[in-house]
């Protein structure tokens, strides 16, 4: 199996907000179609009381997600392996007037005490991770009783392997830089992440589906044109049109629970 190449986001991290940098593709549409669902589930779930929350970001990047959580009430602590992505993620924070506390630090050992977060969030990350059953040991640990897990992250299926690899990063016509962001033998699949949660007390409660609404023509169309620069990354995202979709075969989000009791 190939090593995922996790150091590109030291390499190109400093400049992840602007529009014409490769990785702000999980900007745009991607922010708003995976904020969109979990601010539903966060309304169910916890009735309108985020200002007295403390959130967590793991894996938080440049701090698309934490800026969300932010600007909602929430206190949000996030936490990143590249010093790179926290310095930029604390420099748009500071600029947006956005008190986020950013952190340096890996999913398999996250730099914050016990049981401190109500609600605890993680995506684009799962399927980068190292140890992916240490980094679910971790969240469950750092959250209290009664927290809530979002996520999202790559199922390994056909299309995955077609869209997130070929297109991607693979094929000359379309691969946005010729590095190995993604590895297919580590996506994961739906019931694979159910196991996990199950084995660290942690309840699985929905998947959804999270993908483009995009047919395949269009979405080759529009890589062709990042690649040949005649539009931004930024407008190659909102192009795709990321969204909660019916088929979890290329992505998928949800959330799980923590018990106030052991399960």
């Amino acid at each position: 199996m190939k090593a995922i190449d996790n150091e590109i986001y030291n390499r190109i991290g400093a400049t992840w907000w602007e529009p014409d940098n490769p990785l702000v593709l999980l900007h745009g549409s991607v922010t708003r179609a995976r904020f969109g669902y979990f601010l539903g589930v966060l309304e169910r779930r916890l009735q309108g009381r985020p200002a007295d929350l403390r959130a967590l970001d793991i894996g938080s990047g440049a701090g698309f997600l934490a800026e969300e959580f932010a600007r909602l009430g929430f206190t949000v602590v996030g936490i990143d392996p590249s010093p790179v992505a926290v310095e930029a993620a604390r420099r748009h924070a500071e600029q947006s007037g956005l008190p986020i506390d950013y952190l340096v630090g890996a999913g398999e050992s996250l730099p914050v005490p016990d049981e401190s977060f109500d609600v605890v969030y993680c995506c684009d990350v799962l399927e980068h991770v190292a140890d992916l059953d240490k980094v679910i040991a971790e969240t469950a640990r750092v959250m209290r009783p009664g927290g809530l897990y979002l996520f999202d992250t790559v199922n390994r299926t056909m299309r995955s392997k077609l869209i997130a690899i070929k297109v991607f990063q693979e094929w000359r016509l379309t691969r946005l830089l010729n590095f190995q962001g993604h590895v297919w033998e580590m996506f994961i699949t739906p019931t694979e992440l159910a196991e996990l949660l199950v084995r660290h007390d942690l309840r699985p409660a929905e998947v959804v589906g999270l993908g483009f609404r995009k047919n395949p023509v269009s979405l080759l169309a529009n890589f062709m044109r990042a690649k040949q620069g005649r539009i931004s990354y930024l407008e190659l995202s909102n192009r795709l049109n990321a969204a909660q979709v019916k088929s979890k075969a290329m992505s998928y989000m949800g959330y799980a629970t923590k018990p106030d009791r052991p399960l």
